[in-house]
């Protein structure tokens, strides 16, 4: 039986996970940076997609709730 618990649950470990994840490779990315002198610009393209879908959802929801 699934109720709304379990579904925000999930909502909120995924929110976590996705948080972790880009926290990870932004700090993978500058160690990458200052450590290594190279610039990952994989590491930079998805935290760039990561940063516009977030900033997107944001004011998607502040205008539609």
């Amino acid at each position: 039986m699934i109720d709304e618990r379990f579904l925000l649950h999930r909502l909120k470990s995924t929110s976590l996970a996705a948080v972790t994840g880009g926290v990870s490779m932004g700090v993978y990315a500058l160690y990458e940076l200052y450590g290594h002198n190279t610039i990952r610009t994989d590491l930079m393209i998805f935290l760039g997609i990561m940063a516009v879908t977030k900033l997107g959802a944001m004011i998607w929801f502040r205008f539609r709730n």
